[in-house]
């Protein structure tokens, strides 16, 4: 399906912020590993954290579920045996699953998105795995993949940050479940520090014991330990409501999101800063994050691997602050359900906007006049672009068309109806 974004400027109302996906999958995973029954309180409904309730029940875990909260029998360190594994189009959820996989005999993780995350690499997380004492066929390092992995042993692991710190995050889930202790050392750099923080907080509140060094790079596991059955508590999610509130900053708007924790571990919160350097009128006090936009904003300069997920939605509303902008060590926006930089650039183009890329960065020279749309959009099966399009399109002198939105289900099945809900212009029609 795709969506007709046609030119809305003004947004009113007031929103409860998703539940984070993030933390949803984490907490799943964490529920999964431990022995006995956890319960997860507003858990997200998207594609990513259907994949992994997916993924866990086939692994053995059993859940039941209703409007608000999730309760999981977990399997422990012995998943059940099972051949394929389908994770949609979640690379998060390929990589934690990957590691967990080791523990079971034999698992394929299939390919079914082949133009999506079936192009992306998982190398370093392969080799990895390897020195842990698993078996992995693959296809260069992309799915399909086959972990035959059964006795996995701890040790000196080394794995690279320079992609995804996804990788990281993995052995982190895994070691803690084996029999030996392990030391871990990330090599290279480490994308997303923010998002492994999450990883440890979830870690820790399961009950879960990591020594860590302060820069992140290297670990200390004890072996032998067990995940806690534990209750737990999903907060309102940055990464998609980054694109809501720059909706609200760049049109006339009087718009409050609530469940937007002030002192949030999610890097995306940066949105709210951002903003505020932009010199959008917000405040955010209570978990209430409140925009009264007036439409004009100011350039600014951000170092966007500390809000990977927020960068697209800061680029948008960029589009028409008054000056040049720059978005700074962004590069692992290549490795996403498309390349997040040059596939973005190009649409964002065909709308309008004047932008350069680099090997690591935006740079968007703003048009605060506005853009010109009236052009079809291609959003590369990727939820992120689709959300950041539609905040140009609100903005635009024409309509815009962005094909396949129906994507945005990956992480924000409701992201179109919370838009309407605010006066938003936007009308869902076949594709072409």
């Amino acid at each position: 399906m795709d969506v007709i974004v046609t030119p809305t400027p003004q947004l009113k109302g007031e929103l409860q912020a998703l539940s984070s996906k993030n933390y949803t999958t984490r907490y799943l995973l964490v529920a999964a590993l431990a022995e006995g029954t956890s319960t997860i309180y507003y858990p997200a409904h998207s594609e990513d954290s259907d994949a992994m309730r997916r993924c866990i029940r086939d692994l053995g875990a059993v859940i039941e579920e209703d409007d608000e909260k999730m309760t999981i029998v977990g399997f422990g360190s012995s998943p059940r045996d099972v051949k394929e594994l389908d994770v949609g189009n979640a690379g998060a959820v390929l990589r934690f699953l990957m590691a967990i996989a080791s523990l079971a005999p034999d698992v394929t993780f299939i390919n079914r998105y082949p133009d999506s995350l079936g192009k992306r690499p998982h190398d370093d997380l392969i080799d990895a795995l390897g020195q842990i004492g698993a078996d992995v066929r693959h296809n260069d390092g992309k799915l399909p993949i086959t972990i035959r992995g059964g006795a996995p042993k701890g040790g000196k692991i080394q794995v690279s940050g320079n992609v995804s710190s996804q990788f990281l995050s993995a052995l982190l889930f895994l070691t803690p479940l084996l029999k030996e202790d392990s030391e871990i050392e990330v090599l290279h750099d480490l994308k997303s520090k923010v998002v492994v923080g999450q990883t440890l907080e979830v870690l820790e509140q399961a009950g879960i014991v990591i020594e860590a060094s302060e820069d992140l790079m290297r670990y200390r596991v004890k072996g032998g330990q067990k995940y806690a059955a534990k209750e737990y508590v999903v907060q309102g999610d940055y990464p998609g409501s980054a694109a809501v509130l720059a909706a609200a900053a760049v049109s006339q708007s009087d718009v409050k999101l609530h469940r937007l924790m002030e002192h949030s571990k999610q890097g995306e919160r940066a949105i709210v800063d951002v903003l505020r350097m932009m010199d959008v009128p917000l405040t955010h006090d209570n978990g209430i994050v409140h925009v009264q936009g007036n439409g004009k904003l100011k350039a600014v300069e951000f170092d966007g691997d500390k809000a990977t997920d927020a960068v697209l939605a800061m680029v948008a509303a960029a589009v028409f602050a008054d000056g040049t902008s720059r978005f700074y060590d962004v590069e692992n926006l290549r490795y996403k359900e498309c390349d997040r930089i040059t596939d973005y650039l190009n649409e964002l183009r065909k709308a309008g906007a004047n932008v350069e890329e680099r090997r690591s960065e935006i740079i968007v020279h703003g048009r605060p006049e506005g853009v010109e749309g009236g052009v079809d959009i291609n959003a590369h099966y990727d939820h992120r672009v689709i959300m950041a399009l539609t905040v140009v399109g609100l903005r635009a002198k024409a309509p815009i068309r962005i094909h396949d939105a129906h994507h945005v289900a990956k992480s924000y099945p409701i992201f179109f109806d919370h838009m309407k809900a605010l006066g938003a212009n936007v009308e869902w029609v076949e594709s072409k």
